[in-house]
């Protein structure tokens, strides 16, 4: 789904949207279930649902005259929007937090970006919003225009966002069925609130809303907890999770991600990374999705409702993977061990196939 309807010049694009929704071969008929789907967002451009919003964006930009993209990112965001501005012709400097993948910081670099990371953005919430405040204070400069993926920021690229879930209800259409669940991993919460507000204004069209439930690493738990236990509010938190992407310490869109969820009857859940690397594991040797560990957040938290009893076996559920494993070469590395590729001989080789039949 593309963005003609956001501005009056033509969208910049590098053939982002459209991703698959692909059913579940394996992982759901172990837990039950007949209709899950993985919505392939790991297949957009950069390798992520990033770039929605960086087409957006950079569109918008353009339109605007500008030519300096401000940002900050912990990794997809930022390789999103280097690729877009070197398409657009935009200088981009961005702000990453500590601990962002070498395999994101690489692919910003690679795209021209101008990267710097700040000690302790993402982890500490005093230092994350201090950034924060920063670059809005940056980014009113008259050729430059502050981009982080949140619609506190940057609403109108957070309309690009909103697609995924049109292209739900088209891919769903064909196949003459309704998404009842909607599981999205939350960092800052923006990609829940997009899905949530993507649904809702199919809502005239007839459309019935979806139960979007916000997945969350336990070790920030700025969003989920709260939803979960009935408050209105987020709350800041001192990040203690290594899930790449997710480290979002500071509220950013989770107030509204609340209401959201709440309107669509969705909650929270929260999942420890051992449960996130385990599910990252099944996505990629069970279905053959080669997902980072943030991608497989939502099926953790699938899991952990299956397990609670709250998720129907007849049911139709949209897991949303966010982001490919080529993001984060050293999560897949780690998922591996101890496992390591062996060197033989030819003749060894030969034998260690031919044992494969004989056994």
């Amino acid at each position: 789904m593309r963005l003609e309807s956001l501005t009056t010049s033509l969208p910049l694009t590098l053939g982002e949207g459209n991703t698959p929704l692909l059913r579940s071969r394996s992982i759901g008929p172990a837990l039950g279930l007949t209709n899950l789907f993985f919505k392939l967002e790991s297949l957009n451009p950069t390798g992520s649902y990033k770039d929605r919003f960086a087409s957006a964006a950079i569109t918008d930009m353009a339109a605007q005259g500008k030519r300096h993209v401000l940002a900050t990112s912990s990794g997809n965001t930022g390789a999103a929007l280097a690729a877009y501005s070197a398409a657009a012709d935009m200088k981009c400097t961005i702000a990453v937090v500590d601990g962002a993948p070498v395999g994101k910081l690489h692919q910003m670099m690679a795209y021209g970006a101008d990267i710097q990371k700040v000690r302790g953005f993402g982890l500490d919430a005093e230092i994350t919003q201090g950034t924060f405040d920063f670059l809005l204070q940056a980014g009113s400069r008259t050729e430059t225009q502050l981009q982080i993926s949140a619609y506190q920021y940057s609403p109108t690229g957070m309309q690009g966002v909103e697609a995924i879930s049109h292209e739900i209800v088209q891919q769903l259409g064909v196949l003459g069925q309704h998404a009842d669940h909607v599981f999205s991993c939350a960092g800052g919460g923006g990609l829940t609130l997009a899905v949530s507000r993507g649904f809702q204004t199919l809502m005239n069209q007839g459309i019935r809303l979806p139960c979007v439930h916000c997945i969350q690493p336990s070790g920030n738990n700025t969003i989920a907890g709260p939803l979960r236990n009935g408050k209105l509010r987020a709350q800041s938190v001192a990040c203690t999770s290594k899930i790449s992407g997710l480290q979002v310490a500071s509220v950013i869109d989770g107030h509204e991600v609340i209401a959201a969820c709440r309107a669509s009857k969705g909650t929270g859940v929260l999942v420890e990374d051992e449960a996130i690397y385990q599910a990252h594991r099944e996505l990629c040797q069970a279905e053959g999705i080669f997902s980072e560990p943030a991608g497989a957040v939502p099926l953790a938290g699938l899991k952990q409702a299956v397990a609670e009893g709250w998720v129907s076996s007849d049911e139709t559920v949209i897991c949303l993977v966010t982001g490919t494993g080529f993001k984060d070469p050293a999560s897949v590395e780690s998922m591996l061990a101890p496992v390591t590729c062996k060197t033989v001989t030819l003749e060894q080789f030969k034998a260690n196939v031919n044992d494969i039949y004989d056994t």
